[in-house]
C-alpha cells in the first residue's frame, strides 16, 4: 500500500469515528465514547495534515495543467505557483510520514525522574543538586508540577541522590533522552589549587505508571518502617515514619522517608515501585528490540555518557548527536528547549530512515 492510499484509509476510519462518536448507543456509553474520542484526537493532527498535502497535491497538477499554456503570461504564473508549492508539498509529506510513524505509547504521560551522585565525592553531590534544579527550573518553564518523592543530601548543599515527579502532560516525550550519565567539568568549591575536576551524575526519566499499568501484589511485597535521618536537634524524626519497600520477585527496592506520616511515605514509595517496575518490563522490551534501535538517539543504556558540561568554556556538547551550545548558564537554569528540539529531530530522522529502509 503506497502512502496515499495509507493515508486515504486512516481518512475513512477518522470519518467512521465521527459516525460512531454520533451514535445515541455510544453517546449514552461514557466509557465508550471516551475511548472513541480519544482515537479521533490521535488521528485529528494527521488527517488535517493529509487534507492539506492532498489539497497541494491538487493544485501542483492544475499547475503543471497551465505550464502547458500557449499564453506567455498564463504559464509564468503556473511556473511560479509551481515552484511555490514543490517546497510546500515536501515539507507536508515529510509531516504526514512523521505522524505516520508509532508513537511512544507513554509520550503524554508525566514522569518520575531519578539523580543520583556518580564519580566525584561531593562535587558529583553538586552536580546533581545543579542538574535537578535545571529540571525544575525547565518544569516551571513548561507549567509542570514539581513534587519531590524522596532525598537524600549532603552537608554542603549537594544531593546524593532524589527521585522527584514532574507532572505535565507531554513530560514524557520532551525529556526521554536525558537519561544517561551526565559530567560536569569544573573547579569545585572545595579545590583550592583551581584544578578543574571531573566529576558525573546519572538520570534516570521513567514514565509515570498508573496502576492499570502494572499490578502490584501485596504478597510480593516486603515492608519495613524505621527512623528517619534528619538534620538533628529538634527536627529529628521521633517516630518510624520512614518507609522500605522491597518487591521480592525482581528485588528492587524503594525508600521514603520525605513525609513526616508513615501512610504518606508509603503511598509515595508504592507509587514509585509502581513505576520503576513498569520502567523494568519497558527495558525488557526495549532490550528485545536493541537491534531495530542500535542507531536511535534513545538507546535506553544507563550507563551511556550523553552529555558534558563544561564551565571554563560555558560549553554543554551532547555526545550523541555532536551538537555544543556555548550557553551553559542558560541550560542549567532550565533552558533545554534548543538540546531537546536537537534530541527530537535526530531520532525523528533516525525513525523515518528505519521506515524507508
Amino acid at each position: 500500500m503506497d502512502l496515499m492510499q495509507k493515508l486515504e484509509e486512516i481518512e475513512r476510519n477518522y470519518l467512521e469515528l465521527e459516525e460512531k462518536m454520533g451514535l445515541p448507543e455510544i453517546a449514552g456509553n461514557p466509557a465508550e465514547l471516551q475511548k472513541l474520542a480519544r482515537r479521533h484526537a490521535e488521528l485529528s493532527e494527521l488527517v488535517g495534515t493529509f487534507r492539506e498535502y492532498r489539497q497541494v497535491l491538487q493544485e501542483i497538477d492544475e499547475a503543471k495543467e497551465l505550464l502547458k499554456s500557449e499564453e506567455p503570461d498564463l504559464a509564468g504564473l503556473a511556473r511560479d505557483e509551481f515552484h511555490r508549492l514543490q517546497p510546500l508539498a515536501e515539507d507536508l509529506e515529510r509531516r504526514v510520514s512523521l505522524l505516520l510513524l508509532p508513537r511512544d505509547q507513554n509520550d503524554e504521560k508525566s514522569v518520575i525522574i531519578e539523580i543520583r551522585g556518580g564519580a566525584g565525592g561531593d562535587e558529583a553531590a553538586l552536580f546533581s543538586a545543579d542538574l535537578f534544579r535545571m529540571y525544575s527550573r525547565f518544569a516551571e518553564r513548561k507549567g509542570w508540577k514539581v513534587e519531590i518523592l524522596s532525598s537524600s543530601e549532603t552537608g554542603i548543599g549537594g544531593l546524593k541522590e532524589i527521585t522527584a515527579r514532574l507532572d505535565g502532560r507531554g513530560a514524557y516525550s520532551l525529556l526521554k533522552f536525558e537519561s544517561g550519565v551526565h559530567r560536569v567539568q569544573r573547579v569545585p568549591v572545595t579545590e583550592s589549587s583551581g584544578r578543574i575536576h571531573t566529576s558525573t551524575a546519572t538520570v534516570a526519566v521513567l514514565p509515570e505508571a498508573e496502576e492499570v499499568d502494572v499490578e502490584v501484589r501485596t504478597e510480593d511485597l516486603r515492608i519495613d518502617t524505621y527512623r528517619a535521618s534528619g538534620a538533628g536537634g529538634q527536627y529529628v524524626n521521633m517516630t518510624d515514619s520512614a518507609v522500605r519497600i522491597t518487591h521480592v520477585p525482581t528485588g528492587v527496592v524503594v525508600t521514603c522517608q520525605d513525609e513526616r506520616s508513615q501512610l504518606k511515605n508509603r503511598v509515595k514509595a508504592l507509587h514509585i515501585l509502581r513505576t520503576k517496575l513498569y520502567d523494568l518490563e519497558l527495558q525488557r522490551q526495549h532490550a528485545a528490540m536493541a537491534a531495530e534501535r542500535k542507531g536511535q538517539v534513545g538507546t535506553g543504556d544507563r550507563s551511556e555518557r550523553i552529555r558534558t558540561y563544561n564551565f571554563p568554556q560555558n560549553r554543554v556538547t551532547d555526545h550523541r548527536i555532536n551538537v555544543t551550545l556555548h550557553k551553559l548558564d542558560a541550560i542549567l537554569d532550565g533552558d533545554l528547549f534548543e538540546l531537546i528540539d536537537a534530541l527530537l529531530t535526530a531520532d525523528e530522522a533516525e525513525r523515518l530512515k528505519s521506515l524507508e529502509g
